[in-house]
């Protein structure tokens, strides 16, 4: 289980690094719940738009790609993205 939450934050960091102007400043963690694994994703406060997006569709397309990763390796997770 630890094995898979690893590879779906290693997805979201990957994708997320190549959006924002500071990349180092990019963590992402996973929190184990009962029944689903949250995934909460830190940005620079300059790149929380970048990630959000115009409407929020970045941060929806985020949700969907990691809501597919997750449903292929059979676990529940939620991307929460934290100032």
């Amino acid at each position: 289980m630890a094995e898979q939450e690893n590879q779906l934050t290693e997805l979201i960091e990957y994708v997320v690094k190549a959006l924002v102007d500071v990349p180092d400043q990019v963590r992402v963690s996973a929190v184990r719940g009962e029944q689903t694994t949250v995934i909460e994703l830190h940005v620079a406060k300059e790149d929380l738009g970048k990630v959000i997006g115009k409407q929020g569709r970045t941060a929806q397309s985020l949700r969907t790609l990691l809501n597919a990763a997750s449903t292929k390796i059979k676990i529940r997770s939620v991307l929460e993205i934290i100032e």
